[in-house]
């Protein structure tokens, strides 16, 4: 199904080519967050959500699995330790039209845990490289891994070492490090993203000892500023929640990282871009508040932003309520020729004001 044309990204962008990515973030990047990316990003690698192999093999693969040709590129994230199940999963993954498929060994939450699957995995790298392995075999895209610095004691940059270099000879190629540790016991998940310290050095010296592998980092980036320092280091940047709470941040991505000259839509553009798609799956008897809960961040930082997040939120809720609500919104919003780029550091914001022509 197509609503608007889709922008088709060039034969060269294999895998290994996307030093910028949004990271998989449970209850955020779904299929309607990924096509509203897509107005502001062209050539940013984007995720779902982890999906366990259960879901996959048993459930409605459409519902779970099913995107838009303009969310491409796009990665499946995958939950599992059972190589036979994840490289079914590789198969279907492929089937469906995806361009990659990631294991997760970075999640530390009590309920992946009990699956036996996520970063508990990283206690056991001969595991995780069987299950790379399998999924190799299986399927002719692109294996990746998403795992964290360490687990509990498991911290040393040896043991992580150790991880990387038993799973990467096992085939894989592409590693995006959480620069954090995780503790499995005594921290939420919530905590597991803020109170263990960043430790970008390990992932840079990760790097420097495996040259032919391509690293990822990921945790606390906020800005396209600290991507380029980062990028100086490592051959990609994942970011994540910056993403979901500033995610126009991503407006310049496509020059500042892909090198391309077009000129990114405005705010107000990147709104309007989503009337068609909204019209669609309204039609379809979606509620209007699964995608525009995505977009209240649009305008963050911006002249208006409260009154577009309060006459979203207050109207989005209603049966057949559709892309007129999301323009009722936008009319309240100043739309000046002055567009103004917040990106966070920190607790603060830098801006960056241009003058659209």
């Amino acid at each position: 199904m197509t609503y608007l044309n889709s922008a088709t990204l060039p034969q060269s962008m294999i895998h290994g080519a996307y030093p910028l990515s949004v990271a998989p973030m449970m209850d955020r990047t779904d299929r309607h967050f990924r096509y509203f990316m897509r107005q502001i990003t062209r050539r940013t690698l984007l995720y779902t959500e982890m999906v366990t192999t259960a879901a996959i093999l048993h459930g409605d693969k459409e519902h779970l699995l099913g995107f838009s040709p303009e969310e491409k590129p796009l990665v499946l994230q995958v939950g599992g330790d059972n190589p036979k199940e994840l490289a079914e999963c590789s198969r279907i993954a492929e089937d469906m039209g995806y361009d990659e498929i990631n294991l997760n060994v970075g999640c530390p939450s009590s309920r992946v845990q009990d699956g036996n699957f996520g970063a508990c995995l990283m206690a056991h790298p001969e595991k995780v490289a069987d299950c790379v392995a399998e999924m190799i075999n299986a399927t002719r895209i692109p294996v990746s891994v998403k795992h964290r610095i360490g687990i509990d004691d498991r911290d040393r940059y040896e043991d992580m070492e150790n991880f990387v270099r038993i799973v990467s000879q096992a085939g894989c190629q592409r590693f995006t490090v959480h620069a954090r540790k995780a503790w499995l016991q005594g921290l939420s998940p919530k905590e597991n993203r803020d109170i263990p310290p960043l430790r970008y050095g390990d992932v840079y010296r990760l790097k420097q000892e495996f040259p032919y592998l391509f690293i990822e980092i990921n945790g606390g980036i906020l800005n396209i500023e600290q991507v380029k320092e980062h990028l100086q280091s490592v051959d990609a940047v994942m970011i994540g929640r910056a993403a979901y709470d500033h995610p126009y941040l991503f407006a310049t991505a496509d020059s500042e990282i892909y090198g391309e000259a077009m000129q990114p839509l405005s705010r107000h553009e990147v709104a309007e871009a989503m009337f068609a798609y909204i019209d669609y799956w309204v039609a379809k008897g979606l509620k209007l508040n699964k995608i525009t809960r995505h977009m209240l961040q649009l305008f963050a930082g911006q002249p208006g932003s409260r009154v577009w997040k309060r006459h979203l939120t207050e109207n989005s809720c209603y049966l057949g309520a559709g892309s007129a609500v999301v323009q009722e919104a936008l009319a309240q919003v100043p739309n000046s020729p002055w567009e103004m780029c917040f990106q966070p550091v920190d607790n603060a914001c830098v801006c960056s004001i241009d003058i659209k022509s």
